[in-house]
């Protein structure tokens, strides 16, 4: 059976694509609840579901981790299809509690009675290409995650959406560690990124892209209004839509090239349907790339001193 064959068996793969230009609450829960209509989301009345922002670490300028309206009408949403909703990351820097704090989102889960938590206590997980990382139980052991990525440019993988935010889901200073053990040995991190999102349950993805980060990344980047809410029921596929948004191809971006290394199913944008808004309706001409990757490995100095400074906003900052 051929590839084309193949992909007309199993059917097309819904992506929801959705214009919203601004964070204004009840917008914002219209186009997360629109789209996940779309794609067709039926959970299991009360299953549980780990939502995964992205917490980098404590935003000031509210750009570089998940918008909080966004994390909040996810929750509302799922809280009225039945769910029992938890919201979990493991921030690069401090808690889960500290960066929420940062960013605005405390008070909008306390109103839906969602409980906050860092996502620690590891399990080892081992993967067929020989390498094994700890993964969070929290995320392990939920039905479903709901994975909430905020748009961003990336100077190690050219951009981020679903797919590396799930990365999050590894516990605490693992991750460092896995850029220092695998970031210079070929694709080896690129495919690490990838066997983490295949180990977790099932991860239906909506992506915070009504105000992105471009120009440089995960950090420090530039505001960019892109004025979209997506969402697929996999991570694998909204990325394929999103990289068709901002107009990137496979030789560009190093993570996408490793999808399709892998032969993932919605890695190909032919296996794609769109259900709402085509990736062309938006206006993505003015978003900058970062133009040279920096490597994915740390030095052993800068692990060091990111441990040193995890330790610190951790234990010293509520």
């Amino acid at each position: 059976m051929t590839k084309l064959e193949q992909q007309t068996a199993e059917g097309l793969i819904p992506v929801a694509l959705t214009h919203c230009v601004e964070y204004e609450y009840r917008a914002v829960h219209e186009a997360v609840r629109n789209c996940l209509q779309a794609i067709h989301f039926a959970p299991s009345t009360g299953a549980k579901v780990l939502v995964k922002p992205n917490f980098l670490k404590v935003d000031s300028n509210g750009l570089c981790c998940t918008h909080p309206v966004v994390v909040e009408a996810v929750c509302e949403t799922l809280l009225e299809y039945g769910c029992s909703v938890t919201v979990g990351d493991s921030p690069a820097f401090g808690s889960a509690a500290s960066v929420a704090r940062s960013i605005g989102l405390l008070e909008g889960l306390e109103r839906l009675n969602v409980p906050l938590i860092t996502l620690d206590s590891p399990t080892c997980v081992k993967f067929e290409s020989g390498t094994s990382i700890g993964i969070s139980r929290s995320a392990l052991e939920c039905d479903m995650l709901l994975n909430v990525p905020r748009m961003k440019a990336h100077t190690q993988m050219r951009t981020t959406f679903a797919v590396k935010n799930l990365f999050g889901c590894v516990s605490g200073v693992r991750k460092a560690i896995a850029h220092s053990t695998h970031g210079d040995k070929a694709n080896a991190f690129r495919e690490l990124l990838v066997d983490v999102a295949l180990a977790l349950p099932p991860a239906v993805s909506v992506a915070d892209g009504i105000v992105c980060m471009h120009k440089t990344g995960p950090s420090g980047g530039a505001p960019y209004s892109l004025g979209l809410i997506g969402a697929a029921g996999d991570p694998v596929s909204l990325d394929t839509a999103l990289y068709s948004v901002l107009g990137c191809t496979v030789d560009e971006m190093p993570l996408w090239g490793e999808l399709q290394r892998k032969n993932l199913r919605g890695a190909f944008e032919e296996q794609l349907e769109y259900v709402l808004a085509s990736p062309y309706e938006f206006d993505a001409g003015g978003f900058i790339l970062p133009y040279q990757l920096t490597p994915e490995t740390f030095h052993p100095v800068r692990l060091l001193r990111s441990s040193v400074k995890r330790l610190w906003k951790r234990y010293l900052c509520p």
